[in-house]
């Protein structure tokens, strides 16, 4: 399956349903009054996490979303019915933002975490709401909330603990496949990996960390060379980095200076990413050419304060060790709070649902010809019959 993890998507909420504009006339009852009932609400478009999904290949192939329309009021006092919400399912870690501005929208970080993107339009008012004894027969009524546009853009910044940061054929697919079930491509050519793949490294019953296989890096990497920093987005959530050194495939190529080259393009990507707290190791001790390189390295950890461990993902020795070393930094470093689930947010209109809209509020009215006017609820003083102007 395909990886994409940034999409641009269109979303509209429903219109909310007009008010009806009626007047009752049945027989022994001429002259019933009004009986206009309230449009239905507009539907919303809602986001929701779900651990079932992995990528946005879908919206690739559907960009435009829309709620249903709230339905218009009726006669004899009968309410539109409300528009059907838009529910739109994305994998966990997508952040979703104004694709116009860049503003942080929302973003989504557990399972079934539900969000609110655009609220659909509020239900006009019936004639019937404004019936009153110096007006008995109100030919007015609300016209519908309108509907919500935004072009926003999703993008899937996968959740994992550690993440596994090193140049093409230092053996990260093989890592990952070793610790986990997780089964990554493998090859003995650079880039294999062209998507981050994610791995469960089990150490207890009920310890465990999520591991990712990030696509290689090489020098160059922050001005476009190479598959680039787009995927480095992955590490931003990661609670630890492991910088993966190993002898390389090509000759005369260093273990310290990859780690140097690493770090620099972590930097030029984000501050903030570089300064995550960092594991190095080692990788192929298996090898004779690696033996003359642990001695640097080991230095090379000391003096950034990281701690260094020799291992071999082949063979498997030191596996055991860095996994129990990886589970012990992960708890750590782990943020102590779950990600909480932030408050649904106030109505945008700041209604109350049984006083209809703010006492102040300029409303648009529809007559019973279908021209629109605009009035005050509070001492409308109109005529029967008038229309509005």
């Amino acid at each position: 399956m395909k990886f994409v993890d940034e999409v641009s998507v269109y979303i509209c909420s429903g219109k909310g349903g007009d008010g009806a504009v009626s007047l009752l006339r049945e027989r022994f009852r001429p002259k019933g009054g009004p009986d206009g009932g309230d449009g239905g609400k507009g539907g919303d478009v809602v986001l929701v996490a779900d651990r079932n999904l992995h990528t946005l290949l879908d919206f690739r192939y559907r960009q435009h979303y829309r709620a249903e329309n709230g339905q218009q009021g009726m006669g004899r006092e009968r309410f539109g019915r409300y528009g059907e919400d838009c529910v739109i399912r994305v994998p966990i870690g997508t952040v979703v933002a104004d694709d116009s501005t860049g503003e942080v929208l929302a973003d989504l970080t557990s399972d079934g975490h539900r969000v609110v993107l655009a609220r659909g339009g509020r239900g006009g008012r019936g004639n019937v709401h404004f019936k009153s004894a110096t007006n008995q027969t109100p030919r007015y009524a609300e016209k519908g909330g309108p509907a919500v546009e935004l072009r926003c853009r999703l993008t899937l910044k996968l959740m994992a603990d550690v993440g596994l940061v090193g140049f093409p054929n230092a053996g990260k697919s093989t890592l990952v496949s070793r610790l986990s079930a997780a089964r990554p491509k493998i090859a003995p050519y650079p880039f294999t990996t062209l998507a981050p793949k994610l791995g469960l490294v089990r150490t207890g019953p009920d310890r465990s960390f999520v591991l990712a296989d990030i696509p290689g890096l090489i020098e160059g990497a922050s001005a476009g060379a190479g598959l680039g920093h787009r995927f480095l987005k992955h590490v931003e959530r990661v609670s630890v980095n492991v910088y993966l050194l190993s002898v390389s495939f090509e000759e005369g190529r260093d273990p310290v200076r990859d780690y140097e080259v690493l770090r620099a393009e972590l930097s030029a990507y984000s501050p903030s990413v570089a300064a995550k707290p960092g594991l190095i190791v080692l990788n192929k001790s298996d090898l004779e050419a690696t033996a003359s390189f642990e001695e640097p390295v080991r230095r090379l950890a000391e003096a950034h304060g990281f701690a260094f461990m020799s291992i071999s993902a082949l063979t498997g020795d030191g596996l055991d060790a860095l996994r129990y070393a990886l589970q012990a930094i992960v708890d750590a470093h782990r943020p102590s709070t779950a990600w909480a689930e932030p408050d649904e947010p106030e109505d945008p209109e700041d209604l109350d649902v049984g006083a209809g809209r703010r006492e102040d509020e300029t409303v648009e009215e529809s007559t019973l010809d279908g021209s629109v006017g605009v009035g005050e609820e509070e001492g409308m003083d109109r005529r029967p019959g008038e229309l509005l102007e």
